[in-house]
């Protein structure tokens, strides 16, 4: 995915800078009228929102949105960002899906968030790019880049909430909160394919095979 610049938002990906199916990027609340417009000129039709009803501000745009909360609970403040991404592979399946069913089934291109942009909307995009076709290392190469552009947004945010923490979970949290290590999207990536590969484990937790067809579609158009 390659990074582009849309006023207000912070670490944004697309498939492609003028006619992407999927974007990516941080919490949308600030973004600007302009920004608006650049993405409805990227043709953004649906925004789907992974983070749970208490984590959304007040909505500045228009566009539609999706709800697809992936925890089910409150998110982790702390712990080893590999054991969350397990936690989240192995025990929230479903809602993974459930959100990478509302890209496949967007006309036009969807837009994919969370809170920083790096680990739901890291998992539901690498599951979505994985069962349209794309390759590991092309998932990886994307990951990393979210910690430059995280860091300088979320940090002061970020550093406060873990005073708040036993000094023992602190490097943790700040790992969690902040970084998007190669390390970390090579474990979830080897969950997915012990579980069978992108396809099967979407096709197991309910996505169907119109679904997985239009996913690989977009992929293929955009090519």
């Amino acid at each position: 995915m390659q990074t582009i610049a849309i006023d207000g938002l912070f670490n944004v990906r697309a498939t492609s800078p003028t006619e992407p199916w999927l974007v990516r990027t941080g919490a949308p609340e600030n973004v600007t009228a302009d920004g608006v417009r650049a993405l409805r000129d990227l043709g953004v039709t649906t925004i789907v929102d992974l983070r749970e009803p208490s984590e959304a501000g007040a909505r500045s745009h228009d566009i539609p949105v999706q709800q697809a909360g992936i925890y089910g609970a409150e998110p982790p403040a702390s712990g080893r960002l590999e054991d969350i991404y397990t936690l989240m592979l192995r025990e929230r399946g479903g809602a993974l899906t459930a959100a990478v069913a509302l890209i496949a089934d967007t006309e036009g291109a969807a837009l994919v968030h969370c809170t920083a942009g790096k680990d739901r909307t890291g998992l539901v995009v690498a599951l979505a790019r994985l069962a349209a076709g794309d390759s590991a290392d092309a998932i990886v190469d994307d990951y990393v880049l979210s910690a430059e552009h995280v860091r300088p947004v979320r940090e002061p945010a970020v550093r406060d909430l873990v005073l708040a923490l036993p000094e023992t979970e602190r490097a943790e949290a700040l790992r969690l909160h902040l970084e998007s290590p190669r390390e970390a999207i090579v474990h979830a990536l080897a969950i997915i394919d012990e579980l069978g590969g992108a396809g099967a484990y979407l096709a197991r937790h309910g996505l169907t095979d119109a679904q997985l067809t239009r996913l690989r579609h977009k992929n293929e158009d955009a090519r």
